[in-house]
């Protein structure tokens, strides 16, 4: 009898230490909806590569897909496998950014996925302007320089007449972010033959810049904090949003985001330009916390190439 009770009661142990580290395990996976970004996920797909089979390879067939370089209708977005079409995306993530185009999610490329970006894609309807690179001969000299800076397809841009653009500031605007914004706008006067002004808003503008949180209604929600930071329309749409749960402040600041950085960017892409794989660039797609940048050379090449000036 003692030695049944015996039995019974080390099932019973057993059981219970069992279920406590499933418990355990399942406490300790991760929730998405409540990491620090919307791209660490990728952090747990380090090593990954073709043939295998993870949930959050349907998270990365998504991000990859956003961002231009995964066609959905081509993969099997509803699956967790890594797949050739996944495999191929990769490469030309890795390619875009300086990596060797191994197909394999290693620590280069997944340090790079998880920085904060503009929510414009790499690349659009297959077209990779990303890796377009110009070589230009310096006139008088032997010098040749490759640039990096792209356009948006069929390279819109404005009409040769409208040099002077207006820009409204939506009244529910941050106060801190006013400044950045005009200086952001400066900064491209000084390089360019626009200028620009700002107008109140019961007049027309070229354009709007406001904040905005998630689904906003242009068909391009933003994701929280972390993620995508901004987003602009290529001419002559003349819209620039920012994030508004994104940390914003004036400056470099470790932990949040630098407004008038973000928005040279954005008026990049107001003007017609698409983004450059030099990351010293301001049209380089991610940016991290705590980072100001301004306008550089490939930049100024860039808007000049566009407007043949």
């Amino acid at each position: 009898m003692a030695l049944k009770y015996f039995q019974l009661l080390f099932s019973v142990t057993i059981f219970f230490l069992v279920s406590s580290n499933i418990g355990l395990a399942t406490r300790h996976a991760p929730d998405y909806k409540n990491l620090h970004s919307p791209f660490e996920f990728i952090k747990h797909l380090e090593g990954c590569h073709k043939g295998n089979k993870s949930k959050e390879i349907q998270l990365l067939k998504n991000y990859l897909q956003r961002f231009g370089y995964l066609d959905l209708d081509q993969a099997h977005a509803d699956d967790d496998i890594f797949d050739d079409a996944l495999e191929a995306a990769v490469k030309t993530y890795q390619s875009n950014f300086h990596i060797n185009p191994t197909g394999i999610l290693d620590v280069s490329t997944v340090s790079k996925m998880v920085v904060s970006r503009c929510g414009v894609p790499d690349i659009f309807k297959g077209m990779n302007s990303m890796r377009a690179d110009r070589e230009k001969h310096d006139s008088g000299s032997a010098v040749h320089v490759v640039s990096h800076y792209s356009f948006f397809p069929n390279s819109p841009r404005w009409p040769p007449t409208k040099t002077h653009l207006t820009y409204n500031i939506l009244p529910d605007t941050p106060s801190n972010a006013v400044g950045p914004v005009r200086r952001a706008f400066n900064k491209w006067a000084s390089a360019t033959h626009f200028t620009f002004s700002q107008v109140q808003g019961n007049q027309g503008a070229d354009l709007v810049i406001g904040f905005f949180r998630l689904d906003h209604g242009d068909g391009h929600e933003f994701d929280g904090p972390g993620g995508t930071l901004a987003h602009a329309f290529a001419p002559t749409t003349g819209r620039f949003d920012y994030d508004a749960d994104e940390p914003w402040v004036d400056g470099m600041v470790t932990g949040a985001f630098d407004l008038e950085t973000v928005a040279i960017h954005e008026i990049g892409h107001l003007l017609g330009l698409g983004h450059s794989s030099i990351e010293g660039a301001i049209m380089y797609p991610s940016i991290p916390d705590g980072v100001t940048k301004n306008l550089h050379e490939d930049d100024i090449r860039g808007i000049r190439a566009l407007y043949n000036v």
